[in-house]
């Protein structure tokens, strides 16, 4: 699974990066935890452009009358058959911008250790994600989820799921309102190559989201 992530890149380098007409203003997020608002990039339907919004991490179905918490994963093998998250994989397809991803390392009954994830190369990413309107509960938001695979060699001796990383080249495919069919895009959603990616652990600071500055980046 995925739990917490960081997400540190500078709206230039986010514009840069996803190719967005306009630079957001992006605070730098170093301990996004579930239900908190995350940066969702998705095609505008009126113009066909890319574009920038802030969702509540925690994926609810709207027929989930008075669900709070919601799905912060969905399975990339599965979700595109499941009631929850079947239109939404067809429909409303999104890439969520991060820099890293944390997962804990079980060591014994009692410990966990935190490892941070990421690629070699500098700069913002994406996970594949799914989004969805808000809910009929009153005050409800629109929600999201990141899609998970099976680990590579990196993510594999510390947890036994990773969040799917995108290729840039496929953010095309992955964000066309045009395509609906599941298998069109069901082969962009793999473990990404082991080579460009790289992990160290950090200290317990990230298992409370009360932190969220610099220090929880610091190895351990």
């Amino acid at each position: 699974m995925c739990g917490r992530f960081n997400q540190t890149a500078s709206g230039e380098e986010v514009a840069e990066a996803f190719s967005l007409d306009e630079v957001p203003e992006l605070a730098p997020r170093y301990n996004i935890a579930p239900t908190q608002p995350v940066a969702v990039i998705g095609v505008q339907p009126k113009t066909g452009r890319r574009g920038l919004a802030r969702l509540a991490w925690g994926f609810v179905p709207r027929d989930a009358l008075g669900k709070e918490r919601g799905f912060i994963n969905a399975r990339a093998e599965t979700a595109w058959q499941k009631p929850s998250f079947g239109e939404a994989f067809a429909l409303r397809r999104c890439l969520i911008p991060a820099t890293g991803f944390y997962e804990w390392q079980k060591l014994d009954a009692r410990r966990r250790q935190p490892w941070l994830i990421r690629l070699v190369a500098s700069g913002p990413f994406a996970f594949a994600g799914l989004w969805e309107p808000a809910s009929a509960v009153p005050g409800a938001t629109p929600t999201c989820a990141i899609l998970t695979t099976e680990p590579n060699d990196v993510a594999r001796p510390i947890h036994d799921r990773m969040p799917v990383i995108l290729d840039p080249a496929d953010y095309p495919l992955w964000l066309d309102p045009a395509v609906t069919t599941a298998a069109e895009v069901r082969p962009l959603l793999r473990p990404f190559p082991a080579a460009a990616m790289t992990a160290y652990s950090v200290s317990a600071r990230v298992n409370n989201p009360a932190f969220d500055d610099p220090a929880c980046l610091a190895p351990a």
